[in-house]
């Protein structure tokens, strides 16, 4: 089973850039499997729709604009986001995941198992840093992560310090 840990977000924008802290995190503190790539797909969104097609799992994580404090995590499936249950957009860049989910459709490509974990941000302002509550979330979405790959059988296991 090929898995893609696809991390999405603007690094210079504080928060939004959460989702490439977090493919960093897990390179910096987690053993990462052959079967498994991290993937910082930065602000490329819907121009590497390519990468979810040759993976049998995509774990998807980015910002959400969702009610609730920051640093909340929400967790959508395929379903959700096909049946636009899922927040709107938060900018311009981020990746239309369901445009591109309906291409991969059109081309009548395997369609990955897909599951999306969604922070609620605190700060969108330029920056290069985490606030506080995003820089906690990383190690929270972590272990999420950790048990959705438990559950197909791929194993993260944390690097000692």
């Amino acid at each position: 089973m090929q898995v893609l840990i696809y991390g999405a977000g603007n690094l210079i924008l504080s928060d939004e850039g959460f989702g490439v802290h977090f493919v960093r995190h897990l390179e910096q503190h987690y053993q990462i499997p052959d079967n498994v790539e991290l993937y910082d797909g930065g602000t490329l969104g819907i121009m590497v729709h390519f990468k979810f097609e040759e993976a049998d799992k995509v774990i998807l994580v980015d910002v959400v604009q969702a009610k609730g404090e920051p640093g909340d995590i929400f967790r959508y499936e395929r379903e959700d986001i096909m049946l636009k249950n899922i927040p709107v957009k938060m900018s311009p860049h981020q990746i239309g995941l369901q445009e591109m989910l309906l291409i991969s459709e059109m081309r009548d490509a395997p369609k990955p198992d897909l599951t999306f974990f969604g922070i609620v941000a605190k700060s969108l302002d330029p920056g290069d840093q985490l606030t506080p509550p995003l820089q906690a979330g990383l190690e929270k979405v972590a272990a999420l992560v950790v048990e959705e790959l438990a559950k197909v059988g791929v194993e993260l296991k944390r690097k000692s310090d």
